[in-house]
């Protein structure tokens, strides 16, 4: 039985039925758009992270703070002090390789981070080293600004910014309406194309913690959509959305935090400060959610359509 919480959010959904269409809402509010064994694999969104984030409301932070989900996953944030995108990277482990997601945006300090949480993952197991390779969510400037740093490394990987770049890499035969294995040795991830945002932007399941990073194109914060790609961006969440069917999600994971723990209030642009934030975890339902809400009229740039944990904000046309 729902506890008090969980019926007074469902309310909130239902009460913007009028925006996302009433059995839409119903249906985001019960979670019924998933098969049953792929609910009952997840249950409520679980506790990830131990610690809170660092959030510049203190005098003094590091340039990053790094949490572990398990033995073989780390996230960092780099701190909103060097940067206001203040992104989240995620750095993975299997026994034949890591997979780095993302290099922060520009006046982070990643690679000493990067290094250092290596350094210890080969320590704990008696190693001397693993290859390493450095993919991107998407290509937009605050989530490859790192990408220098890592060029001179030894034993790494850069992929390439363009869509033929990232398809090439992951073997996604089909861009983007495949979908792509890749093993780490013994942890095969998913890669998802999901263009739209960013024409090569990607999604990774990791089946083992049940976890989607999903970038930028689903975060508690501002979802920006340029509006000659709405189609591409509507296409890419159909997509995942037929992917999290069949798939037990217990967790999305994104790239920022711009939404405060309130419903549907975020920071100002380029806020300085993130006190009382949302948490990085979003439930699985947010897909359906986001499905629903692409579907509306879309074409207004700086027009902001209102969730619960996200906001779809459209904006001027980009060149890609």
């Amino acid at each position: 039985m729902k506890g008090e919480k969980a019926m007074a959010a469902d309310a909130r959904r239902v009460r913007r039925a009028p925006a996302l269409g009433l059995s839409a809402a119903l249906l985001i509010a019960s979670g019924s758009g998933y098969a049953p064994e792929v609910r009952a694999a997840c249950g409520p969104l679980p506790k990830l992270l131990a610690e809170t984030w660092m959030d510049g409301t203190l005098p003094q932070e590091p340039s990053t703070q790094v949490q572990q989900l398990d033995r073989d996953s780390f996230v960092i944030r780099q701190s909103v002090k060097t940067n206001f995108e203040a992104p989240f990277l995620y750095l993975l482990f299997g026994r034949d390789r890591a997979l780095l997601i993302d290099t922060g945006a520009e006046g982070g300090r990643i690679r000493p981070t990067v290094d250092r949480v290596v350094a210890q993952w080969l320590a704990a197991r008696g190693r001397r080293s693993i290859p390493l390779v450095v993919a991107h969510s998407h290509s937009h400037g605050d989530h490859v600004a790192g990408d220098a740093a890592f060029r001179d490394r030894p034993n790494t990987i850069i992929v390439g910014l363009k869509p033929s770049d990232v398809a090439s890499f992951f073997g996604i035969s089909n861009w983007p309406d495949g979908v792509a294995k890749f093993d780490l040795g013994g942890r095969p991830l998913r890669i998802i194309a999901t263009p739209g945002h960013q024409a090569a932007a990607i999604m990774i399941y990791d089946p083992r913690l049940k976890l989607l990073l999903s970038g930028d194109t689903l975060y508690p914060g501002r979802l920006y959509v340029p509006v000659n790609f709405l189609a591409e961006n509507r296409a890419s969440v159909d997509r995942l959305a037929a992917f999290a069917m069949k798939h037990p999600i217990c967790a999305v994971m994104g790239a920022h935090i711009e939404m405060t723990s309130e419903p549907g209030r975020d920071y100002g642009h380029e806020a300085p400060t993130h006190p009382d934030e949302h948490s990085l975890p979003l439930p699985a339902q947010t897909i359906g959610e986001l499905q629903t809400g692409l579907k509306e009229p879309l074409d207004t740039p700086g027009q902001r359509q209102v969730h619960d944990h996200f906001i779809i904000v459209p904006v001027p046309a980009r060149a890609e």
